[in-house]
């Protein structure tokens, strides 16, 4: 005789709260950090207040960062000052089209000692940074570009044939140039889809602008100082790993993000306009992403506020238009905003 199982339901607003749960104190100081953090990026960062909280977001996650502007918006700005404010070991590529992937990861050097013996040696390229800063990354070269994607997504790298563990934490903020200007090569779908967002820095307000315009060309530049160190960030990811995430919550990521694939969408502006939509990774990026934006925003779990916040730049960059929807002037925001309408 068989015996019937039944698994408990959920209702609606039933927090999913996962093992080791951190306490209520223990958040309540992470978000006070956070605060902080933001306050000090802010004394260098000038009118990019949405362009700060998510690279926070992105950090607290654990994730990788592809910010998207014009050169002179303060991209490379931004990195130094979080890898200042988090207390990061960090590192600068420039990347350019004669850059080679072991200019980036290291290579092995032959050297000879003393007895006349001879002996490879690794020699550590910059990507053994906790905080790797890749500037103009879509300057180089595709095959260049690409050296990056094992460490991105495996923190570690293979050179002649032996693995190397890179520091932890490990993230990489990238900075690129919009790829309507001459000399860029777009990124391969592998790579941008281990980006955990992709950021759009926008030009700054009339008022941002002046107050870039009076404090960074005086004496008085205000270095910001640090907030955080590497291993308080490790323990910050680990707490909004922990963080309890209601029903109502996973069903709207799982129907946000189900919605933008054609082959499961039941939306016609997908169906006619997406050529291919985000999979599983996008859904663990929002799922991350919520909890983060909760804890920065000085709440205890996250709402479905937070996941349509987050839609645009955890998709954008995990979404591909048709042909003929980039003709008609379609924009992939415009497919973001309609699935945030589905969800909402």
């Amino acid at each position: 005789m068989s015996e019937s199982t039944h698994e408990p339901t959920l209702d609606q607003d039933t927090p999913i709260a996962p093992e080791g749960q951190g306490p209520i104190a223990d958040i309540e100081a992470l978000a006070s950090k956070m605060s902080d953090a933001r306050a000090a990026v802010g004394q260098s960062i000038f009118g990019q207040e949405l362009v700060v909280e998510e690279s926070m977001i992105t950090l607290l996650a654990g994730g990788h960062i592809l910010l998207i502007g014009v050169p002179g918006l303060g991209k490379t700005r931004l990195v130094e000052t979080l890898g200042t404010v988090f207390g990061l070991d960090d590192k600068r590529v420039q990347f350019t089209p004669d850059l080679m992937p072991a200019d980036i990861l290291g290579s092995e050097v032959l050297e000879e000692n003393d007895a006349g013996r001879r002996s490879f040696r690794f020699v550590k390229g910059p990507v053994f940074a906790q905080l790797l800063m890749a500037d103009e990354i879509n300057r180089a070269s595709p095959r260049t570009q690409s050296a990056l994607l094992q460490a991105m997504q495996e923190k570690r790298v293979s050179v002649a044939g032996t693995y190397h563990d890179l520091p932890r934490p490990f993230h990489v903020l990238a900075t690129q140039n919009p790829l309507e200007q001459e000399g860029t090569y777009p990124l391969p779908e592998a790579q941008l889809d281990r980006f955990f967002m992709q950021v759009n820095v926008e030009y700054p307000d009339l008022d941002a602008e002046r107050d870039i315009l009076i404090k960074t060309t005086g004496n008085d530049d205000v270095e910001p100082g640090r907030v955080l160190d590497a291993e308080s960030l490790m323990a910050a990811q680990r707490l909004v790993r922990s963080i309890p995430v209601g029903e109502s919550v996973s069903e709207a990521i799982l129907t946000l993000v189900r919605a933008g694939r054609p082959e499961t969408s039941d939306l016609a502006s997908v169906q006619s306009n997406v050529s291919w939509g985000p999979g599983p990774r996008a859904s663990q990026a929002l799922m991350l992403g919520v909890r983060a934006r909760a804890v920065i925003e000085g709440r205890f779990s996250p709402s479905v506020d937070d996941v349509l916040a987050l839609a645009a730049p955890i998709l954008r960059h995990r979404m591909a238009l048709t042909f003929a929807a980039r003709a008609e002037g379609v924009t992939l925001d415009e497919v973001i905003n309609a699935l945030c309408e589905r969800v909402a």
